[in-house]
């Protein structure tokens, strides 16, 4: 599934309704969004403990980019990827992120059109604890 050689929390087939999209339809709707998040983050002392704070809380990650994409309407998926991944390494313990945010109803020939980022956290960056929670 992924190619990696570290440890990787991932959310599949997250679905969001928002206003995406530079036609004046399209700013006027919502629609849906598929989105798929691989965050590289060492899972070692979860693995270990078995205790939720020790984990990275998918949970969380979800309602944060669901949220996220609602409040940010961008125009361009482009714009929309890059806002997210900025955030979730932000806000999260990972070292990189790979996401994918697809619009399935745009194009009536296709399954889905997206765009798909890889995005590296900044070297030394002090990572925050909202990554824990007591749902992962």
């Amino acid at each position: 599934m992924f190619h990696t050689e570290s440890d990787v929390v991932f959310v599949k087939g997250l679905t969001v309704e928002a206003v995406i999209g530079v036609y004046a339809w399209e700013r006027a709707i919502t629609q849906p969004l598929l989105i798929d998040i691989a965050l590289e983050t060492d899972i070692s002392k979860a693995a270990v403990s078995d205790d939720v704070h020790d984990a990275l809380n998918y949970k969380a990650v979800c309602d944060d980019v669901s949220e996220w994409c609602q409040a940010i309407k961008a125009q361009l998926l482009e714009h929309l990827v890059g806002q997210i991944a900025d955030k979730l390494l932000e806000k999260y313990t990972c070292h990189k992120i790979t996401l994918s945010v697809a619009k399935p109803t745009a194009i009536q020939q296709a399954d889905a059109v997206g765009v798909q980022i890889t995005r590296y956290a900044k070297a030394g960056a002090d990572k925050p604890t909202a990554s824990k929670g007591d749902d992962a």
